[in-house]
């Protein structure tokens, strides 16, 4: 409660500042969060971390001391929108070295460009860039990597390019070494629907907000911010969208893809008429790079076996319930971690001061199943 107290307290002094042009909203937040979060690479007694690049993208390495052997890899991208946090930040840290010293494997932590400057596709490329660098042949010799024991993962929007980057590099056949995993935390997956069940039930939930969401997407496709009453209207997804056909909308049906628990009473809200043209000036609204929930049956096939984590307080649950049933049809082995008490962004609060039960089991449950599938 103090969390959110605060973050919509720096929200509220942000949109004043952009309103008053002193700074972009994105700006005054990162500054804050940098000033309380941002941490030097500082190696200790069980692993080494530095910071370098990969793929040309910032990238703070975990590497295990002991003896030289090869090990598990695993690239991590850190969430916030495509707009906020680091991979340098004190929670991610945290995080990427006790996955490092617990799966004696080596974290790579990606530090991705940001909007406002950077705009889709360029988060997607640089999570590209560096996982292509990872899985080749020179870089995997370099940190002493398994070839055969590489995943991909991450959470919120984070989660979103590694289902992304793993969809692409899956479908490379050029490609002599791909990911054995995908693991997902929390991932946001499409913006064509704002009135999941869980968008309806976890609206005014702590601490990502419904419309804390659409303006995030906003920022992400470099759309207007105008365009942010007609996402939580469902009119950008209208049935006079010409340009959304059947076969799409039925990737996102959830009153198709979700149990019977997670649907409730809830009931769908698709528009008969909207506002035409929106997906015509917002094109990264059907764009699968944006949207893996989107992707072609075929090739969700070609993904490695997956993990899929979703909190029942969380606007973003159905968007992992579904990836994670559509991946099943398309014959992905897929684990599904849903915590009833889970709400978004809980597993980076396993330690202290903002530590919580929730957030230590799913970091734990996490590690176990990299533990025993990578």
């Amino acid at each position: 409660m103090l969390l959110d107290a605060l973050f919509r307290s720096f929200m509220q002094a942000s949109d004043a500042a952009h309103a008053l042009g002193v700074c972009h909203r994105v700006h005054l937040l990162n500054r804050v969060v940098s000033w309380v979060e941002v941490v030097e690479a500082r190696s200790c007694p069980a692993v080494n971390v530095t910071d370098t690049t990969l793929g040309g993208v910032p990238t703070r390495v975990f590497h295990p001391r002991g003896e030289n052997k090869l090990r598990r890899g695993v690239i991590y991208f850190h969430g916030g929108g495509w707009a906020l946090c680091s991979a340098r930040m004190r929670s991610y840290d945290r995080l990427c070295r006790k996955m490092a010293e617990d799966l004696d494997a080596v974290i790579m932590s990606v530090d991705y460009r940001l909007a406002p400057e950077a705009v889709f596709p360029d988060q997607y490329h640089d999570a590209l860039a560096a996982s292509r660098a990872l899985l080749s042949a020179e870089l995997l010799q370099q940190y002493g990597i398994d070839p055969q024991r590489v995943c991909v993962s991450g959470d919120s929007a984070g989660g979103n390019l590694a289902a992304a980057v793993a969809q692409e590099l899956s479908s490379d056949d050029s490609l002599k070494v791909k990911f054995k995993a995908q693991a997902l935390i929390y991932p946001v997956l499409q913006a064509l629907d704002f009135y999941t069940p869980s968008y309806q039930q976890n609206q005014a939930v702590p601490i990502l907000y419904r419309p804390y969401m659409a303006r995030f997407w906003l920022q992400y496709l470099g759309a207007d911010s105008s365009l942010e009453p007609l996402l939580l209207a469902n009119n950008h997804s209208s049935l006079d969208q010409l340009a959304i056909s059947a076969t799409t909308r039925s990737k996102l049906n959830w009153t198709a893809l979700l149990p019977a628990e997670r649907k409730k009473n809830f009931k769908p809200v698709v528009k008969e008429k909207g506002s035409p043209g929106v997906v015509g000036e917002v094109p990264g609204l059907m764009d699968v790079r944006a949207a893996p929930l989107l992707a072609e049956k075929g090739v969700l096939g070609k993904t490695p076996k997956a993990y899929v984590m979703t909190c029942e307080f969380d606007v973003l649950r159905d968007d992992g319930l579904m990836y994670g049933g559509r991946l099943r049809e398309a014959g992905v082995e897929v684990t599904s971690d849903h915590y009833e008490d889970g709400f978004h962004g809980c597993m980076v609060f396993a330690n202290l001061p903002m530590m919580s039960s929730v957030g230590q089991r799913s970091v734990r449950n996490y590690i176990r199943w990299l533990d025993q599938n990578l």
